[in-house]
């Protein structure tokens, strides 16, 4: 057994892994962050996308013992301390940018990488970026359209430029 050690949404927390123990397994079963989900066990659908270091990561591709030290961020950790939900959050609900909810904060956590890289992104960028993650019930519109709708409100309410 390893004792690893990160800050995990603001909080320092550490825990005893075995050295092939998957982050997202480190997240939901050591610490009680469900929020991170488990889908494919293969990296392809996404849904288990956090951030370490500030960066989107598939935490199923990812052992625990590589995140030691590092920041990271769940689902759980992108409302305000106060509840009010993040942009990015705020927007999936008013854009029913979600169906059975499952791929969401993959999804969610995508997005907001997107955003910090891109303030102003096309649909066909938000598109693009989206391509590791797999909604099996939305056809994505919705969900491209409440990514967008966040950076427009992130920005300040400034629409993109003509396409």
């Amino acid at each position: 057994m390893t004792k690893v050690s990160m800050t995990i949404n603001g909080k320092e927390m550490s825990g005893e892994v075995e050295g092939r123990t998957l982050l997202v397994d480190f997240l939901r079963q050591n610490l009680g962050l469900t929020g991170t989900h488990v889908g494919c066990d293969t990296s392809q659908c996404g849904c288990c996308v956090v951030h370490v270091d500030g960066r989107s990561v598939k935490a199923c591709t990812m052992l625990a013992v590589q995140a030691n030290g590092s920041k990271v961020t769940t689902i759980e950790g992108l409302a305000a301390a106060d509840g009010a939900l993040h942009p990015v959050q705020a927007a999936f609900r008013e854009h029913h940018g979600l169906q059975c909810g499952f791929c969401t904060p993959g999804m969610i956590m995508s997005a907001v990488d997107l955003l910090q890289h891109n303030a102003n992104p096309t649909e066909h960028e938000v598109r693009e970026w989206l391509e590791g993650n797999i909604c099996r019930c939305t056809g994505y519109h919705n969900i491209v359209k409440a990514i967008l709708a966040a950076a427009e409100s992130m920005r300040g309410g400034v629409a993109h430029a003509a396409e």
